[in-house]
């Protein structure tokens, strides 16, 4: 597995690039992949969308769909791919710390 280093943060990742154990997540560990997928330093919008996805996982077992994604944030989906360009699943659940959603979020 994979080894991300990023400062004084290092985890472990699984091939495409999500957390192998969720419970190494911090919001340092957020920053950390943010910061090394080119969002620069995340913002309340960027805070909004990962805080949702955490809790929509604690209490589902799975990733959102996308259009209870926007609902709930009351983002756009175009507001969401200009926060994570690689888009819900790549960009917001991997800095989220979720595992690899089975399904397009």
């Amino acid at each position: 597995m994979p080894q991300f280093t990023h400062g004084e943060i290092s985890i472990e990742l699984d091939d495409k690039g999500y957390l192998v154990d969720g419970s190494a997540w911090t919001p340092q560990v957020a920053s950390a992949l943010g910061e090394a997928d080119g969002l620069g330093e995340l913002a309340g919008d960027h805070w909004k969308v990962i805080d949702f996805l955490r809790a929509y996982q604690a209490s589902h077992g799975a990733a959102p769909m996308i259009r209870v994604l926007c609902k709930e944030t009351g983002l756009s989906l175009q507001r969401i791919y200009d926060l994570f360009p690689a888009g819900p699943a790549k960009g917001a659940c991997r800095v989220a710390g979720l595992p690899r959603p089975d399904s397009c979020v």
